[in-house]
């Protein structure tokens, strides 16, 4: 069974690890170099980066569950906007990542449902997100689920600017 919570200080630990453990999972073959990607995720990955941002009110942490094994994370940063975008009711899906050997069972698919629920309760009109521009896998998923291309940004790893896709959605 698939459940979602909302994340707290006390998930701050298992946020921190499930970051680091889908982001190199995710993400690093793409990263040019390990040392790169080793000092990213110490970085944005700590246990106390993690606190900071739980702690910080603009964003909304959430933990799913498959048999009460936490084996994915969201965070929705509100009130955050995209420079080419036209909505001023915004809100950026920052990050959703899901253990790979639970990727099969489906769980983003309804994760990102769950979060767009959120995003309208929420009262926002719009959610974006950017991806990198070699996951393929990642770009089929959210053109499948109605995101459409809005621009480019620039994400930075160490020092490294990878080129990211900008998408977003109109709730």
């Amino acid at each position: 069974m698939i459940d979602i919570r909302p994340a707290t200080i006390a998930d701050a630990e298992v946020l921190a690890l499930l970051g680091r453990v889908t982001y190199s999972e995710s993400h690093g073959h793409f990263i040019d170099n390990n040392d790169d990607l080793m000092a990213y995720m110490e970085t944005a990955f700590s246990v106390s980066k993690t606190k900071q941002d739980i702690t910080d009110p603009k964003n909304r942490f959430y933990i799913s569950y498959a048999d009460d094994l936490p084996v994915g994370y969201a965070k929705l940063v509100l009130n955050s906007g995209y420079e080419d975008m036209h909505s001023e009711n915004s809100c950026q899906l920052e990050r959703i990542y899901i253990l790979k050997d639970f990727i099969p069972l489906k769980i983003g698919q309804q994760f990102l449902t769950f979060l767009e629920a959120e995003a309208k309760a929420l009262e926002f009109n719009t959610i974006w997100l950017s991806v990198y521009n070699k996951n393929e896998r990642a770009i089929r998923f959210y053109q499948k689920n109605d995101f459409k291309d809005v621009g480019l940004s620039i994400f930075i790893v160490n020092g490294k600017a990878y080129e990211n896709m900008v998408f977003s959605k109109d709730l």
